[in-house]
């Protein structure tokens, strides 16, 4: 196994990050992976972790939780709390920058893959394997995460340079995509796109959606446009 590529997969059981571990194994030939899992007190945490699990257990991956409840302390968003999600209607999409803002956690991204190069940093101390790190990061368009742009990861990959020297790089293989883009691919590579959940809400049962919520209004957008049919039940059509 020591000459496989190998890749840390960071996968909160949606579907741009289970699209992104399919194409990490089976286009860009990856062999061995971990699929790594945050919880950081996120409302849905119970549904990614189950989502998560599943991608690993079929791409006969290893599965790793990294447990954050200091970042539930700072978060501000919505995910980390109670509050009823907003309704969003479709003519609502044109410009969504002051709903997305309610559900920003400050920084995520860079705690994530800081943790990520500390994970691949400690295998490689302990094991002399070198892994690369991925993240489903897709094209947000004008309205987006600071941390999740490819400036962010450009900067972030020179970082790493410094605090490493195991050239570790920081890979987002969709970056250029967008969700429909993103469905387009997973459906070619045969995903079970039930056997993801998108959901910023949440409900009782593991593979129910909303249909409401911004997540949810953006999913049902990409099946859309993508031409796929939309397999999801939401509990709101």
């Amino acid at each position: 196994m020591k000459n496989k590529k190998k890749a840390i997969i960071l996968c909160s059981g949606g579907l741009d990050s289970v699209v992104t571990a399919h194409y990490v194994k089976n286009r860009l030939k990856y062999k061995k992976l971990i699929i790594l899992f945050f919880n950081y007190g996120q409302r849905t945490v119970k549904q990614e972790r189950y989502f998560s699990k599943k991608c690993a257990k079929n791409l006969n991956a290893e599965f790793e939780e990294a447990i954050l409840p200091e970042l539930k302390k700072l978060s501000t968003s919505l995910l980390n709390s109670n509050v009823k999600a907003k309704t969003i209607k479709r003519n609502q999409l044109k410009n969504t920058s002051k709903e997305s803002l309610k559900w920003y956690v400050p920084c995520r991204n860079l705690i994530f893959l800081s943790y990520a190069l500390a994970l691949a940093e400690s295998l490689y101390i302990k094991n002399k394997e070198k892994y690369g790190i991925f993240i489903g990061f897709k094209n947000e368009g004008k309205e987006f995460y600071p941390d999740a742009t490819s400036k962010f990861i450009e900067q972030i990959n020179n970082l790493q340079k410094t605090v490493t020297n195991k050239g570790i790089k920081i890979i987002a293989p969709l970056i250029n995509k967008d969700k429909e883009e993103i469905i387009k691919i997973g459906k070619k590579l045969d995903i079970n796109f039930n056997e993801t959940y998108s959901c910023y809400s949440g409900a009782k049962t593991n593979n129910i959606h909303c249909g409401y919520c911004l997540s949810c209004r953006l999913r049902k957008e990409g099946f859309y446009w993508s031409g796929i049919k939309d397999p999801t039940i939401y509990a709101k059509k």
